[in-house]
């Protein structure tokens, strides 16, 4: 099953349209240096991540200068999973993850292949997206679903896809490129920006409809 995350929540509200259409897992942003209008401060970030439902997966989004700025924003925050936006090196990243306690994923850019394999077996998860040039995500533009179902095919670490993701397309994606988890933002607002609780529901409903035709596609029986 293809696991998802709702990504940028800023309030309780926000919450509980995720925990009531049955997410895998949220995130909540804290201390990017990017303008975003899903950025929390680090108290109401604390505050989200505690008030989160039984096996909803908690997610700290940030993108830290230095290692030691991760470590004391994810004790902080106590996160279920700490989600970096940086350019660390993969002893660096052992050393977050060991200081921690918490499983790490790394955003890599969808073109930048060789970032991914250099990352695998020692994050728990990479992230493909579309990144700016500073390296953040939520940028509302896909990317090659195909090529990521190939990467994912050739890691062994999960690949979680990120980038452009809305209700209409994120059933294609996921049978494109098979991944792990698939992670949206901005797929999931309204004009407004606030998440919107009717296209939150389809986009979660849409990925399970994509597992359901894999599940049948893959059957002995398809294939027989």
């Amino acid at each position: 099953m293809t696991r998802v995350k709702l990504c940028g929540v800023t309030s309780a509200a926000d919450l509980s349209l995720v925990a009531d259409a049955g997410a895998d897992a949220v995130g909540v942003i804290s201390e990017v240096p990017v303008d975003s209008h899903r950025e929390v401060a680090p108290t109401t970030a604390a505050e989200l991540v505690a008030a989160a439902p039984p096996m909803l997966t908690t997610t700290l989004v940030t993108m830290p200068e230095e290692p030691g700025n991760a470590v004391g924003l994810a004790g902080a925050i106590q996160p279920d999973l700490l989600q970096l936006h940086a350019d660390f090196t993969p002893d660096e990243l052992r050393g977050i993850r060991a200081e921690t306690g918490t499983k790490l994923v790394v955003t890599v850019d969808a073109d930048d292949p060789e970032r991914a394999h250099e990352l695998d077996g020692v994050v728990d998860a990479v992230l493909l997206d579309s990144t700016t040039e500073e390296g953040a995500g939520g940028t509302g533009e896909t990317h090659d679903w195909a090529a990521a179902g190939d990467l994912a095919a050739d890691l062994d670490t999960p690949v979680v896809l990120a980038g452009g993701l809305t209700p209409e397309t994120v059933g294609e994606a996921v049978e494109t490129a098979r991944p792990y988890a698939v992670d949206v933002a901005s797929g999931i607002e309204g004009d407004d920006g606030t998440k919107d609780a009717e296209t939150v529901e389809r986009f979660v409903r849409q990925v399970r409809e994509a597992d359901a035709r894999l599940a049948e596609t893959d059957s002995p029986e398809a294939q027989g």
